[in-house]
């Protein structure tokens, strides 16, 4: 695959963390804007916003922007039983389907035609906040695009285990 990049989710998803190129070198910065609210802003090496993600007030979905606001896509979470399936729906550049299989933490960004365009896995996480590398080879969908829906997927499913685990609670 192509270019690599590597980025982590603060543990309480709050603050500004770096992001890296496969050489170490600082590349831009993400910021994770509150533990209580659903949004990131991916920002450039001079610390200026690129893309922002953000989960609208009772929506399901997550909203990829420009640094003008206007929309690049939306991500959504398909049913799957087995699997975890997301489809991201750019605006300007058609569909992509994102997949991982039920307990794996690495991820496939496939286009209309099926084809790998780019893939990102969780490198780590155990007690600590998770790293995630995303490498591409993509001609459509810049990395920081990129970056932003694999926020959105990674948000997703920790609303996901946050709702399993209070459902699963409760008394006799």
């Amino acid at each position: 695959m192509g270019e690599s990049i590597y980025f982590t989710d603060n543990f309480f998803s709050k603050g500004t963390t770096e992001i890296f190129n496969s050489e170490q070198e600082v590349v831009g910065s993400l910021d994770l804007k509150s533990a209580f609210s659903s949004s990131v802003a991916i920002l450039d090496v001079d610390g200026n916003i690129v893309v922002t993600g953000s989960s609208p007030f009772f929506s399901r979905g997550w909203i990829v922007k420009d640094q003008s606001e206007q929309e690049l896509g939306k991500l959504k979470q398909r049913f799957a039983l087995f699997s975890k399936k997301f489809v991201y729906h750019s605006y300007h550049h058609g569909k992509y389907e994102i997949k991982s299989e039920a307990f794996s933490k690495e991820y496939d960004i496939l286009n209309q035609d099926e084809n790998l365009v780019a893939a990102f896995k969780k490198v780590s996480g155990f007690f600590q906040s998770p790293a995630y590398e995303l490498s591409s080879n993509s001609s459509h969908l810049a990395m920081e695009e990129l970056i932003a829906v694999v926020m959105g997927v990674n948000l997703t499913i920790k609303r996901n285990n946050s709702a399993g685990a209070s459902g699963g609670a409760g008394g006799s």
